[in-house]
């Protein structure tokens, strides 16, 4: 779950991602761009909206000035901001909400191309450098790939949102997931409980159907095999694993899409400690 797509493949591979959150928005009347989404707080707007910030922040640049016509909000009150990350993320939206989306759509495709020119033209050296991310100090290509799996996600958030359905596969999905794995052992120890000694396979059906076997010792982790039988087994679809990862689902309300062997209460108990995400 460790290995990193190679500089170019990831850099293709954001690319392709920044040009299908572009498509999925690019023909939106100005009222279903305000539609919630599945993010408290946040419709399809601000998801752009905090890609833009992001990306932004990544050239060095700040957020723009704010509209004096607008509310000065103090972010830090906002119930769903719970840190410094969320701050920064509602700072970038609170400036950009006075725009129409067509606007939001140009300031999108100008700075995702400026970003996908600066990454293409990094040496190998800038690229595997350690750096500051939201997973703690990572290598450059590290960070790209919680980018990537950021922007996927989101992407998820705006086809719900819109009731659209995607391609939650492929090469892009596949990288995603892969970011969206690597915390998957601790997040079934820690939040789920697993105790030591256990083995935790999902079976993940769907478009980015996999088998995946946790082994929990003094840490928990993938092992390539099971060394004995499971102790609890979790079978459900890839896009509602990575949902609920997300947060972005109740799992109260989605516990009949999942099927649970073995120790059904330990099934349970992860399902329901699943989300991780910032």
């Amino acid at each position: 779950m460790t290995g990193l797509p190679d500089h170019a493949t990831l850099t293709a591979l954001l690319a392709e991602q920044f040009d299908a959150l572009a498509e999925l928005v690019a023909d939106l009347p100005e009222q279903q761009w305000r539609t919630p989404s599945p993010l408290p707080g946040w419709t399809v707007f601000d998801v752009i909206g905090h890609v833009i910030g992001t990306e932004s922040m990544l050239l060095g640049e700040k957020p723009p000035a704010r509209d004096p016509q607008t509310a000065d909000v103090d972010v830090a009150t906002l119930p769903h901001v719970r840190n410094e990350i969320g701050k920064f993320n509602e700072i970038w939206l609170q400036r950009l909400r006075p725009l129409p989306g067509t606007q939001l759509l140009d300031r999108y495709r100008d700075v995702t191309g400026r970003r996908r020119a600066a990454l293409a033209a990094m040496d190998e050296a800038a690229w595997l450098a350690p750096g500051p991310s939201p997973v703690g100090e990572v290598p450059y290509a590290r960070f790209m790939r919680v980018r990537l799996f950021d922007c996927w996600m989101h992407e998820l958030d705006i086809a719900d949102a819109l009731g659209i359905a995607v391609d939650e596969g492929g090469a892009r999905g596949d990288a995603a997931f892969a970011e969206f794995a690597q915390s998957l052992p601790r997040v079934v120890a820690k939040r789920g409980g697993a105790p030591a000694g256990s083995l935790i396979t999902f079976e993940v059906t769907g478009p980015l159907a996999r088998t995946l076997y946790i082994e929990v010792a003094e840490r928990a982790r993938y092992v390539p095999a099971p060394t004995a039988d499971a102790t609890a087994t979790v079978t459900l679809d890839s896009g509602l694993l990575v949902r609920l990862g997300g947060g972005r689902v109740n799992p109260e309300k989605v516990l009949e899409r999942v099927t649970f062997g073995g120790d059904a209460e330990l099934g349970h108990r992860i399902v329901r400690n699943l989300a991780f995400t910032i």
